[in-house]
């Protein structure tokens, strides 16, 4: 058996087909199963949530119990966090898993212990003070007067974790107000916290895959829109949009992530991690890990790799070396939603769920699979959440990209979508002060 650039063959030359076995506590990986299947690979997936039982229906096949599929598959893929464990455990078997560890789980899930490894990595990090009162928060403030980032953490509930206030204030009286005015709510909800010293810079984000033993590159570098309206106005969400493109080594893998290869190797991860930033002109200061595959951007790296995803999840499971094939340029993915997104509102999504997704001319290139199924040859919106599309785009230039991606989503017809209008608007500025500042080459 040969692997080279993603083609998996055996003795006659033949692609071999691949099982992989997907276990999902929620919907979040069917674009990227849907593309091991396109592939001509063999797909099954598990999803627990009872909230998304119909969603990727009609494109995938879906399991009850996906232990009574584990001798059948080569690979199993774990696409979130809180499974490390039993990955793990399934490497220890001997079996081929792409998925985090419990190491990785907890450098993502705990805020505290991620900066402690940052700090004992040789990272440079921002101060910050761990509190499980919110009176000690305030008294604190007080005592040190400070613009600070608010950041839910510990054993908080996942959906919460995005419940972040950034003060404006150089004497940090709006965090104290905003803490003083939902102490009781914050209280119940959030029981541990942190507090961490604003710094003014470019946020982005450097990632890699990993394969157990050592970083495939080129990197991935990244800018995020988490904000729901352009502009970077209004709720938090997962993520709305972004830019990327494929770097070699860069200043910011050197001060970040390739710190971590030696603890990442220990706990036999594999799969993806990335590492957010800010950066300015005195350094590179890494906020928080994201130890699995990021959504949309699995499926906006699928528009940047032009090698065989099947060949290339293989050779990550099995520790080998992989030559990594990407384009040059740049890519865009823009989340398209409906209404409830990006909150759950199970009274709000019986407008939408079920709803047709119309295509004005039959090119689905670009068009990447939210929380949607196929029913009678027609994608209809599925779940309960509004998350039905991301679109995607390329370009030699951010305007390129931009450009492809935006016509993609014009010939789209769904009632009641939104998404936001300026992914990669704020390139020209960021790239400036990153190549000023020796951070981009």
């Amino acid at each position: 058996m040969s692997e080279q650039n993603g083609k998996r063959e055996n003795g006659n030359g033949k692609k071999t087909q691949t099982k992989f076995l997907f276990v999902s506590m929620e919907a979040l990986s069917g674009d990227l199963a849907w593309q091991l299947k396109k592939e001509g690979h063999s797909v099954k997936a598990y999803i627990k949530s009872a909230n998304d039982a119909d969603v990727y229906d009609g494109f995938l096949e879906k399991v009850d119990d996906w232990r009574a599929h584990l001798d059948w598959a080569d690979v199993v893929v774990f696409d979130d966090v809180g499974q490390g464990s039993i990955a793990d455990q399934l490497r220890k078997s001997g079996k081929l898993v792409v998925g985090g560890s419990a190491y990785t789980d907890r450098l993502e899930e705990n805020r505290e212990f991620a900066q402690e490894e940052m700090k004992r990595v040789g990272m440079l990090t921002l101060p910050h003070w761990d509190f499980e009162s919110y009176d000690e928060a305030l008294a604190f403030i007080e005592a040190n007067p400070g613009r600070y980032v608010f950041k839910p953490s510990g054993s908080s509930p996942s959906d919460l974790k995005g419940l972040l206030f950034l003060g404006r204030e150089e004497d940090g009286k709006d965090i104290s107000q905003i803490l003083r005015s939902n102490k009781k709510f914050l209280t119940a909800k959030i029981k541990q916290f942190q507090l961490q010293k604003f710094v003014a810079g470019v946020e982005v984000a450097v990632g890699a895959f990993f394969n157990g033993a050592d970083f495939i590159y080129p990197v991935n570098v990244n800018f995020e829109h988490k904000r729901l309206f352009p502009g970077d106005i209004g709720p938090l969400t997962g993520e709305m949009g972004t830019l990327m493109y494929w770097s070699g080594p860069n200043a910011i893998m050197k001060a970040t992530l390739e710190k971590m290869k030696e603890n990442l190797s220990q706990s036999r991860y594999v799969g993806y991690i990335d590492v957010n930033c800010i950066a300015n002109a005195r350094g590179i200061y890494p906020l928080e890990f994201t130890c699995r595959f990021g959504y949309p951007t699995i499926s906006i790296q699928m528009e940047g790799i032009t090698s065989e995803w099947g060949g290339f999840l293989h050779a990550l499971a099995k520790n080998a070396p992989y030559e990594l094939k990407t384009k040059r340029g740049f890519q865009i993915g823009v989340v398209c939603a409906t209404p409830p997104f990006p909150y759950d509102d199970k009274s709000a999504i019986r407008f939408y769920r079920d709803l047709s997704i119309l295509f004005k001319k039959p090119n689905l290139e670009g068009v990447h699979l939210g929380e949607i199924k196929l029913v009678d040859n027609e994608w209809q919106i599925a779940g309960y959440t509004g998350y039905a599309l991301v679109v995607t785009g390329s370009g030699v230039t951010v305007k390129d990209a931009q450009r492809q991606a935006y016509s993609r989503i014009d010939n789209i017809m769904l009632q009641g979508m939104f998404y936001r209008t300026d992914i990669g608007d704020g390139w020209n500025e960021d790239s400036d002060k990153l190549q000023t500042w020796g951070y981009l080459y």
